[in-house]
């Protein structure tokens, strides 16, 4: 007697938890960000980026460019800007070597672990009304190994430079993307 109490209050307790929950669910949209129906493809490609000062900058805006317009080249009708700035540091994290084998010399001579860090600053604004559609800030951080030779670090640098602006760019793309969207 005590069970069947207990089974159809359980019962009630899950039908009225699954009507719950299925009237939050219902609020949630989940659609494609590159969908025809959006038109974000099209707003993308109108999308003008602002012109590099640096290496860096120059990276980002090009991984951009290839991103936004799909490899086609420059649109001809600009709807949207976009300005860029980028900075980026490197550093190398500290690594305590043992040197408890022989006093003074070290014993490790492999390359340390490194770490580039590249923040990009954007505002998007539509030109027509000159109203800014998004402000932000991303960073990205890009791990690498430094060697001992000089070139072969500034060299090592650099390509962690140039995986953070691919990265970052994705990133800007995509929040620029979502923004147009709407």
């Amino acid at each position: 007697m005590l069970f069947d109490a207990y089974s159809r209050w359980g019962r009630l307790a899950a039908a009225v938890s699954v009507v719950v929950l299925s009237g939050a669910l219902a609020g949630c949209q989940v659609r494609p960000l590159y969908s025809v129906e959006s038109g974000t493809r099209e707003k993308l490609a109108s999308v003008s980026f602002s012109s590099a000062g640096d290496r860096i900058t120059q990276e980002v805006r090009n991984h951009l460019i290839f991103l936004a317009y799909g490899g086609e080249g420059a649109p001809v009708k600009t709807d949207y800007q976009v300005k860029l700035v980028v900075t980026s540091s490197a550093s190398s994290t500290e690594v305590t070597n043992d040197t408890s084998l022989s006093v003074g010399k070290s014993n490790y001579d492999g390359p340390y672990p490194g770490r580039v860090t590249m923040t990009g600053q954007y505002v998007l604004t539509r030109m027509s009304d000159g109203q800014v559609l998004r402000s932000a800030k991303r960073t990205v951080t890009a791990m690498l190994d430094l060697p001992q030779q000089e070139f072969a670090k500034i060299r090592a640098v650099r390509d962690g430079e140039n995986r953070a602006a691919r990265e970052l760019a994705e990133i800007i793309r995509t929040d620029i993307a979502a923004t147009l969207s709407r």
